[in-house]
């Protein structure tokens, strides 16, 4: 089941299209990448289905029924212009911000407290804002936008200023939110990040959605058939033996495993069997891998209409 549908949105300002007839599904409970260059129209989409602001054409459905404003109380919207009101003490900010969204304010304390641990920002509780690094105010912006618990999570570039460890410990953060039930939106350029945590992505592109789907379908139908055998044996009896059925890419040799390999690319899968035949009667052969392209490769491919 879908818990947010697009459909058909197209928003222009002066001079510019920053969507143009722009259709996804997004499912319920699934981690969503929304991906594209800078400029490719993200964000307008992103605050349209916060009803920051409408679209010329088109409608959002969440939960089979037109956006409306009480909707937006049951999503968290972290922006990537982040703002924090420096001179008031961090817990009383954050608390302050969970009361927006209906808490009470000792119901929002105690989870506020149980996150600040979580986050090990605890000793931060009673100190300026002003004070905390750009990673702390992150940290403290991330909790208050998942606090509510809501059904819809929506981050704009999350990771961006996160070291390695903190962007990792957001990473697991996100998924055992997915896990308890949410569904995350989240806009980065980060592809790495996408291929570990995405189900789903839909990639913009001078406003246009190019290219939707799941992540793992995606990458194997945007395979280019390259493969590499893993073999001990005589290298110019196998280039020899392979030549005519395949376009040899590349032979090396792995010294510490003692052995060498081939790698090719073919056409179609069904000349797959006919080649590990023979290099199977030609030398010893240990192993066959598909090269499978990363989602920064589609990325880059797609943006250059290569794809």
């Amino acid at each position: 089941m879908d818990l947010l549908t697009v459909e058909h949105i197209t928003k222009r300002f002066t001079g510019h299209t920053a969507l143009d007839d722009v259709s996804l599904s997004i499912p319920q409970g699934a981690i969503y990448g929304l991906l594209g260059p800078n400029g490719a129209g993200k964000s307008t989409l992103i605050r349209i289905i916060n009803r920051i602001t409408l679209p010329d054409s088109g409608r959002v459905l969440f939960n089979g029924h037109p956006v409306t404003q009480n909707d937006v109380y049951h999503m968290g919207y972290l922006p990537e212009e982040r703002g924090l009101y420096k001179k008031m003490k961090v817990g009383e900010q954050a608390i302050f911000f969970a009361r927006l969204r209906g808490l009470s304010k000792q119901e929002a304390t105690r989870r506020l407290k149980e996150w600040f641990v979580r986050f090990g920002i605890e000793e931060w509780w009673n100190k300026k804002v002003e004070d905390l690094s750009k990673g702390m105010a992150q940290k403290v912006q991330f909790i208050t936008t998942v606090l509510h618990e809501p059904r819809l999570l929506i981050f704009d570039e999350p990771f961006s200023g996160f070291d390695p460890i903190n962007a990792n410990l957001l990473k697991e953060e996100i998924l055992r939110l997915r896990d308890k039930g949410a569904t995350v939106i989240f806009s980065t350029h980060n592809m790495a990040s996408v291929e570990e945590i995405c189900d789903h992505i839909t990639l913009i592109n001078r406003s246009k959605n190019i290219l939707s789907g799941n992540v793992e379908e995606i990458r194997r139908r945007h395979g280019q058939n390259i493969f590499t055998l893993s073999y001990r044996g005589d290298q110019t009896a196998l280039r020899t033996a392979l030549a005519p059925q395949c376009r040899i890419l590349d032979c090396s040799e792995e010294e510490a495993a003692q052995l060498r390999t081939l790698t090719f690319q073919i056409n179609g899968e069904e000349e797959l069997q006919r080649i590990i035949a023979t290099a199977n009667d030609t030398v010893v052969l240990r192993g066959v891998n598909e090269h499978i392209p990363s989602m920064n490769d589609i990325f880059i491919r797609a943006v250059n209409g290569t794809l």
